[in-house]
């Protein structure tokens, strides 16, 4: 068995709520056509003009309809001649019945990663009610596989044996499920090498849940009532866990919208099954990426760091013998 880090507590100061279930700031149709900084309500989640932003790439379709990321690049990473790197995919949030990858917040959550050194891939996906469960996960998983592409691997210059996801509040639950619903290895088809969630729900059986959001649960899964909704299950991330299950990142607010024993109920059984799971529990109210700040965020990466590492190291050419014993 994997060894588990120890729970940390952070306090997250000087930030204000995105948006209540959304976790994320007010839409900006305009987004994508961003040209110097946009500061969300958060001022750890600011546009950044030196990160370039490939917007509006068509990674599916489903009856007619395209399925678009965005693709953040690293400024200083050139795809053909440098080595491949790892990459993470991004689901924003919004109750899994709105949100965007256009929204400011999401665009900065994106343009940072890809600063660290990741090529980071924002995506959007079929939103309830209109597109109940499963069609988001299968978006999202479509992503993930859609990435995997020879044509896509040499045009961004990604290890596909290497690919992340972030994800937070209805986003969380969406790269959870990913992380879960698949078992095996973790470097092929729509499976991920490491997840980082913040603030998801978890379990949608009725478990840890508000009663304002049972509501919201039940417009995403299609159902009427929570007894007799089988997709629920089936769209709990716990309802999958296997060893083979990917390392994953927990980061959830002590006291807000989305009780926090959903996240300790996902910790645990993480655990159990033996997979690395780092627990942060944020003190206050905050939802989603509204926790972000500067240590959460080298947390974050101290934890891609880890578990997007290249598998084999490169090895320098071996030195010749007549040169190695000098003149």
């Amino acid at each position: 068995m994997r060894a588990h880090p120890a729970r940390a507590v952070l306090t997250a100061v000087g930030v204000v709520v995105l948006g209540a279930l959304v976790g994320c700031a007010p839409v900006d149709d305009e987004s994508t056509r961003v040209e110097g900084v946009v500061v969300s309500t958060n001022p750890e989640l600011a546009t950044d003009p030196g990160v370039p932003v490939l917007a509006d790439i068509e990674y599916g379709a489903v009856d007619g309809q395209p399925l678009l990321l965005d693709a953040c690049m690293p400024p200083d990473f050139d795809p053909v001649a440098d080595a491949a790197r790892a990459a993470i995919v991004v689901v924003h949030g919004g109750s899994w019945t709105r949100g965007s990858k256009n929204d400011i917040a999401w665009r900065a959550v994106c343009q940072w990663l890809a600063r660290s050194g990741y090529p980071t891939f924002n995506v959007d996906y079929r939103l309830a009610p209109v597109n109940p469960y499963p069609a988001a996960i299968d978006d999202v998983a479509g992503a993930v596989e859609w990435l995997r592409e020879d044509e896509q691997v040499t045009r961004f210059g990604i290890d596909p044996d290497r690919i992340g996801a972030f994800g937070g509040s209805a986003g969380g639950n969406l790269v959870s499920l990913l992380g879960t619903r698949s078992n095996g290895d973790l470097d092929r088809g729509s499976r991920v090498a490491a997840v980082v969630e913040l603030s998801g729900p978890i379990d949608l059986t009725g478990v840890a849940v508000t009663d304002d959001f049972v509501p919201v649960q039940l417009s995403y899964l299609g159902c009427a009532d929570a007894a007799t909704c089988p997709a629920a299950a089936a769209a709990s991330a716990n309802t999958w866990i296997d060893e083979t299950d990917p390392p994953f990142f927990v980061a959830h607010s002590t006291e807000e919208m989305i009780p926090i024993g959903q996240a300790e109920l996902f910790v645990r059984a993480l655990r159990d099954a033996g997979i690395d799971t780092t627990f942060i529990s944020v003190s206050g109210t905050l939802h989603s990426i509204a926790m972000i700040d500067k240590p959460l965020k080298e947390r974050i990466l101290d934890f891609y760091a880890l578990t997007l590492a290249p598998k084999e190291l490169p090895v320098e050419p071996a030195t010749d013998d007549v040169d190695a014993a000098g003149p």
